[in-house]
């Protein structure tokens, strides 16, 4: 069996405490600068090193059967959670109908679609050139947001915005990785890091739409020519984010790696809670600044315990469509149960 590579264990793991972190910090980004300020430089990298790491791993795609491999692997599951969070948030917020639109991505599903897509474009543009693949894909991403109609509808904005990450991920080696780990670019990284937290804590004005990449520039106001290099410095910053990340992921085994092979569970499940907590009266508690230690260690807390045993195993056979955990889990609980009446 293939050793799992504990440095991208890792950096899933820290990935997907940021995401959580990220949507609890949401609630508060109107009313506090620093939350705000946290919030965007979180978001210049976290997904866009998401994506990275899954076209670093999008392997196989050209072996028979691929796409019907990933539709069910993607597509079955956003359609079941498509359901789900519908009828969830017909509830939890007293709706007057139950709208189930398959086309529409509820929050965070759109990643499922566009991961969907991606893997699908990667058949086509591996058949050229890498760089001229590179090039064509940054400026699909460019031009697409003139296209107005283009937005979270089948996710398709996200889809050609971040495809070139996905893309750059795919060509991407170990080695390029591992040449992160350098005390002089480590401190780079860290200069970065402050700045960048800086520069949007100092100079709040940018809209934070700009790092989802779900609309056209005409919803967020500027369809000028300016639009298409103001995504062009998104991506620069995005980039040099992304590997300022990684020059700090930990490649040692620690308590949560082997929880990194979990992060879809963490993924889809997560929301249910931050929905939750965002319309309770407890958020109101986590409001000032220096109770964002508390909602880190939240944010810990449900990437640990959604992640775990059992959570995976009583939620597999939504998430991945089969039972090999569930099975295991109930047949040591059986075999427990067993255990203790023989002892009576």
């Amino acid at each position: 069996m293939k050793k799992r590579n504990y440095y991208f264990d890792n950096a899933k793991f820290i990935l997907i405490f940021l995401v959580v972190f990220g949507h609890l910090l949401r609630t508060f980004i109107e009313d506090n600068e620093v939350f705000f300020a946290l919030y965007k430089a979180i978001y210049t990298f976290h997904m866009p090193a998401f994506i990275l790491i899954s076209g670093f791993f999008a392997k196989g795609f050209n072996e028979k059967g691929y796409v019907a491999k990933i539709a069910r692997k993607l597509i079955l599951p956003y359609i079941i959670f498509q359901v789900i969070y519908s009828v969830f948030y017909y509830y939890l917020y007293q709706k007057p109908d139950l709208r189930i639109d398959p086309f529409d991505p509820q929050w965070s599903l759109w990643f499922l679609v566009s991961m969907f897509f991606w893997s699908i474009m990667l058949i086509f543009f591996t058949k050229i050139r890498p760089s001229f693949a590179i090039a064509a894909a940054f400026s699909i991403g460019l031009l697409i947001g003139y296209i107005s109609w283009v937005s979270n509808y089948l996710s398709l904005s996200r889809t050609f915005v971040f495809f070139p990450l996905f893309l750059v991920g795919y060509y991407m080696k170990k080695e390029h990785f591992y040449s992160l780990f350098t005390i002089r670019k480590r401190i780079i990284a860290i200069a970065v890091f402050l700045t960048v937290f800086a520069g949007f804590y100092f100079y709040p004005e940018m809209q934070y739409q700009w790092l989802l990449g779900s609309k056209p520039y005409e919803a967020m106001g500027v369809a000028s020519v300016w639009a298409m290099f103001k995504r062009l410095g998104i991506y620069a910053l995005s980039l040099v984010m992304v590997m300022s990340f990684f020059a700090f992921v930990p490649r040692k085994q620690y308590f949560f790696t082997t929880l990194g092979k979990n992060t879809l569970y963490v993924y889809l499940l997560h929301g249910f809670f931050v929905k939750v907590f965002r319309e309770s009266d407890i958020a109101s508690y986590f409001d000032k600044t220096e109770r964002i230690v508390l909602l880190a260690g939240i944010s810990l807390i449900l990437v640990i315990g959604l992640s775990s045993k059992l959570i995976t195993s009583f939620t597999q056979p939504l998430i991945e469509l089969k039972a090999s955990r569930t099975k295991k889990l109930l047949s040591r609980l059986s075999g427990g149960l067993r255990l203790n009446q023989g002892r009576h």
